[in-house]
């Protein structure tokens, strides 16, 4: 199965970007339509098409849902976004709450996630500087 190969780093910092921007608001287009969040933006692998191409499990959120909910039909709504474990399902009807729990739930994926980066970068600049002083970097 093919995975996402999008930056999930970058993707969340972009749908934190569209959500501070107004993000999940009535559509223009469908303002009749409910929106739904995650599936609805470019995180999602399916974004923009009429209907579900792409199993959800090629997609970069998965890592994040619970494996008793990985199989269900949006399995992103049950990511759990807060130490209570509030998803995108149980909140639905409250938007307010549900943005402000999104919000923060991908602050602090986006701070663990630039933490382990710079770790990494750490590390490789650490075993590069060992190699090139005749040091065993292993």
């Amino acid at each position: 199965m093919a995975k996402d190969e999008r930056d999930m780093l970058q993707l969340l910092k972009m749908e934190l970007d569209f959500i501070e921007q107004g993000g999940y608001g009535r559509s223009v287009r469908t303002p009749w339509k409910p929106t739904s969040s995650f599936r609805e933006s470019l995180t999602c692998v399916n974004y923009a098409l009429p209907e579900k191409s792409h199993p959800c499990a090629e997609c970069h959120l998965i890592e994040f849902v619970p494996g008793d909910r990985q199989n269900e039909e949006v399995p992103c709504h049950f990511i759990p976004l807060n130490a209570t474990g509030d998803t995108v399902e149980s909140m639905e009807g409250n938007e307010t709450r549900l943005e402000d729990a999104l919000k923060e739930w991908m602050r602090e994926k986006i701070k663990e996630m630039e933490a382990a980066r710079e770790q990494t970068t750490l590390v490789q600049l650490c075993s590069t500087d060992l190699k090139a002083n005749g040091g065993d970097a292993s």
